[in-house]
């Protein structure tokens, strides 16, 4: 019976599926809501990006002053989940389109594969 019922414990830690995207996803599109659009800028502050986290396998954001930064990577980043530490290569004093990022699941040592960063699109209120 306890063989039995460690496995079963295991697959309660598993990573948290769909809903849990659905949510990130819509917890953003409040953080958006009755904001605009600006245009895509390529690099970002290190130092304004400071609290940089992930939404899903595909989308960053991050708060500066009345601003929501968002980036979008191009394609799915497998090891990008919203539970994850997020590491990003920084290279000199700002996060750049292309510049690498990948996620560290809870609980492990080794991080995810590499993803290059998307353009940072910011969001403001309308004046």
């Amino acid at each position: 019976m306890r063989a039995l019922l460690f496995p079963l414990l295991l697959v309660g830690c598993t990573a948290p599926g769909p809903l849990s995207t659905a949510s990130s996803q819509a917890d953003l599109a409040q953080e958006l809501d009755g904001r605009v659009a600006a245009r895509p800028e390529s690099c970002v502050s290190t130092s304004a990006s400071q609290g940089l986290r992930i939404v899903d396998s595909r989308t960053l954001v991050f708060h500066s002053g009345g601003t929501v930064w968002v980036n979008r990577l191009e394609d799915d980043c497998p090891g990008l989940r919203p539970q994850d530490t997020l590491i990003v290569e920084v290279h000199g004093a700002q996060h750049c389109r292309g510049d690498r990022v990948r996620g560290l699941p809870p609980g492990t040592t080794i991080p995810g594969p590499t993803c290059p960063l998307g353009d940072f699109v910011p969001y403001r209120l309308p004046r």
